[in-house]
């Protein structure tokens, strides 16, 4: 089967660690076929959400000046009204710390809500979470059924 010639999906990371950006970039550079905008502030995602269409957000709970579930409210709000043709918003996954893990029930509420990674982020969670939403690179296949 030749390669697939489209652009790879891009995803949406708004996280304020530094570190845990770059694992997840990465990991999810290696491991997937897809390219990762990264943000440190809501404010940072929101402007890049604007800017470019995303296959699948990752957010974090807790942001130094949002809520992630505020941001992707204000995403799914205004992302069709300025990417034409564009009539939903794309999946998110939220980063959850330990702390965090009490607003999981609500988060669950949105139908776009595919799953969380809880943090420090496992590799293993990360793809299991991202799997069918974004393709596999070519010479890796995910474990398991």
């Amino acid at each position: 089967m030749p390669p697939d010639s489209s652009p790879p999906p891009r995803v949406l990371l708004a996280e304020a660690s530094l570190p845990f950006r770059r694992v997840i970039r990465e990991a999810l550079t290696a491991f997937m076929r897809c390219e990762v905008d990264d943000a440190s502030t809501g404010e940072h995602a929101f402007e890049l959400g604007l800017q470019r269409r995303y296959a699948l957000y990752l957010f974090a709970f807790s942001l130094p000046d949002m809520r992630g579930d505020l941001l992707d409210r204000l995403l799914a709000q205004a992302g069709p009204k300025v990417h034409q043709g564009t009539h939903a918003s794309p999946p998110v996954i939220y980063l959850l710390r330990a702390e965090e893990m009490t607003h999981w029930q609500e988060l669950c509420r949105s139908a776009r809500v595919r799953g969380s990674v809880s943090m420090p982020p496992r590799l293993d969670m990360l793809i299991k979470a991202t799997t069918g939403i974004l393709p596999p690179k070519a010479d890796w296949k995910p474990e398991g059924p």
